[in-house]
């Protein structure tokens, strides 16, 4: 059977979420740096997106679809509960993520912090300090929610922790977030448990090039 291919940088929380699926299924994979619209990721993303997948004949974009297909395509523990109730909880928990979890705490604060587009590449402390209530609201709302069992949904690890967890590395490493997160103790011990696993302890993202941390 021809090896998996996961494309994109490794620093993209996508990427990185994509990686842990396949850990936790037992899946092998190749990891292909590949920025987004390089030639590598616009073959198979039509705007060029990352993370993109290639197995044998099978190209998929989106870290969604990848994930469904490694999740249904291998062996190994399901990442999406197979009681329908449990597994719309998790997809609802992976859209409520990506729709605005993530446009918030990466796509505003994260790039404010790291590709602010300032003169001389200092944080952008105007949108920092917009996004920081808001914020609040998110880290409680994520503190509420993995108080009861230590997961997103029900008892076991599933792709909305998956989705999650990467965007959390990137929250404990700024200052701001890192003790928003360090006041919301519920979450702050999940993190801490999940990103012990070893499928994260690989994934996990490297430094931005050019910066540290």
């Amino acid at each position: 059977m021809p090896e998996l291919e996961i494309i994109g940088a490794p620093q993209s929380n996508y990427v990185c979420a994509v990686r842990i699926a396949c850990r936790e299924k037992g899946v092998s994979y190749t990891l292909i740096p590949a920025r987004p619209h390089s030639p590598e990721v616009n073959a198979i993303h039509p705007i060029g997106k990352i993370p993109v997948m290639r197995h044998g004949e099978v190209t998929l974009c989106e870290s969604r679809a990848i994930c469904s297909y490694i999740d249904q395509a291998f062996a190994g523990p399901p990442l999406l509960p197979r009681d329908p109730v449990g597994a719309a909880q998790v997809e609802q928990w992976i859209s409520l993520v990506n729709t605005a979890i993530d446009p918030l705490l990466v796509r505003r604060y994260l790039r404010a912090n790291f590709f602010p587009g300032t003169a001389d590449g200092s944080p952008d402390r105007n949108a920092i300090d917009a996004a920081l209530p808001e914020m609040e609201r998110h880290f409680a709302l994520l503190d509420d929610a993995v108080a009861a069992t230590g997961h997103l949904v029900g008892e076991g690890f599933t792709l909305a922790d998956i989705n999650l967890l990467p965007i959390l590395f990137y929250m404990n490493k700024l200052p701001e977030s890192g003790a928003m997160l360090r006041r919301a103790t519920q979450l702050d011990a999940y993190f801490r448990h999940h990103t012990a696993r070893p499928s994260f302890q690989e994934a996990a993202p490297p430094p931005f090039p050019g910066r540290q941390g």
